[in-house]
């Protein structure tokens, strides 16, 4: 569904990118993993417009989407769930995700698709009309991916969902993109705690210095001592 083939990029005159390939299956859960500067956030980036690519290209559905802008991402079915919170707090709940959707220009479809996100997240139609910034950190980053889901995706790029949450908040989103897989939504995760996403993932990839170092099935990747001592620092089985 997803290649990119030798990409080169960065920030200013400094490459993060050298020359990173690799592709990831539709219907899939591909989680990104290496040590900290390895290139994963800004890889993401890269797909979806945000960084210029200096060479490269970036492959969609056999389709070269190389450094499209974001809006044109999202109508060629992708989105981008960034680190950290990036909702409107002072907000609804519903008002969040009615922003999310205004980029589709049809509000009559937004107000559908809204109405069926909320039947996948019951808490967030519970509280559709409080502001968002009551809401807790786990339900925050459920409205987030429900938002990423308003245009029906079909490639969402998700970064470190987990970071700010509690152990079941984390196991309760990590169950979330489990069944948007089920359903067909193809997902590329970064994630900090790398033992349990590559035990929900289905495939792996690790990234140092910008390239593609290894690329697995994630049980194969979670059985293997250098990804561990390689990659992480040995921290593997700690995090």
């Amino acid at each position: 569904m997803l290649e990119l083939k030798q990409v080169y990029g960065g920030y200013g005159k400094m490459t993060i990118l050298n020359g990173t390939s690799f592709k990831i299956d539709k219907g899939t859960i591909t989680t990104v993993i290496g040590p900290n500067g390895a290139g994963k956030s800004t890889v993401f980036k890269a797909i979806f417009g945000l960084l210029k690519i200096r060479s490269g290209n970036v492959i969609l559905n056999g389709e070269d989407v190389t450094s499209l802008p974001p809006a044109k991402m999202l109508g060629k079915g992708v989105t981008y769930v960034p680190q950290g919170r990036n909702l409107f707090p002072m907000l609804s709940v519903r008002h969040n995700l009615e922003i999310g959707g205004i980029s589709s220009g049809d509000q009559a479809r937004i107000a559908k698709r809204i109405d069926e996100v909320m039947e996948q997240f019951p808490i967030l139609k519970e509280k559709a009309k409080e502001q968002a910034i009551t809401l807790s950190g786990g339900q925050q980053k459920q409205l987030e991916i429900a938002r990423a889901l308003l245009l029906d995706p079909s490639l969402i790029l998700i970064d470190e969902p987990s970071i700010g949450l509690s152990p079941q908040m984390i196991s309760e989103t990590f169950r979330t993109l489990i069944r948007l897989r089920d359903q067909g939504v193809t997902i590329l995760m970064v994630e900090q705690n790398a033992k349990a996403a590559l035990a929900m993932s289905d495939y792996g990839l690790v990234l140092e210095q910008g390239r593609s170092r290894m690329y697995d099935r994630a049980d194969k990747l979670l059985a293997d001592p250098r990804v561990g001592q390689l990659f992480l620092g040995a921290h593997l089985e700690e995090a």
